[in-house]
């Protein structure tokens, strides 16, 4: 059974930095390609960075730049570093496979981005 367990988030003010992790167990991590995703109040969710399973990555526009994400094949892990944050950044975070999540959704992490 997958277990997936997000943490890190909080609440900073815009400028700041968080970094997140994602700790997944129940499956063979280093074989799959991970994403993180996000759903702000009254939006759908959507993936905003993804890490291939040989360390590429790619990032959705209005994070590119800002956002960093990485792995830990050794930690089932994996990283969003967010810098420069924005107050449009305020969402619940999720990680899980990326573009077709194939596991159950974990709890999330708040992010709230607030002066």
């Amino acid at each position: 059974q997958v277990q997936i367990v997000e943490s890190g988030g909080g609440l900073v003010q815009p400028g700041g930095s968080l970094r997140l992790s994602c700790a997944v167990s129940g499956i063979i991590f280093s074989d799959y390609h991970m994403g993180w995703y996000r759903q702000a109040p009254g939006k759908q969710r959507e993936l905003v960075a993804r890490v291939t399973s040989s360390g590429i990555t790619n990032y959705v526009p209005s994070v590119k730049g800002r956002f960093i994400i990485s792995r830990d094949n050794a930690k089932n892990t994996v990283y969003l570093q967010m810098n420069s944050l924005k107050p449009e950044d305020t969402a619940v975070y999720y990680c899980n496979s990326d573009y077709s999540p194939r596991w159950s959704w974990g709890q999330g992490t708040q992010v709230t981005i607030s002066a």
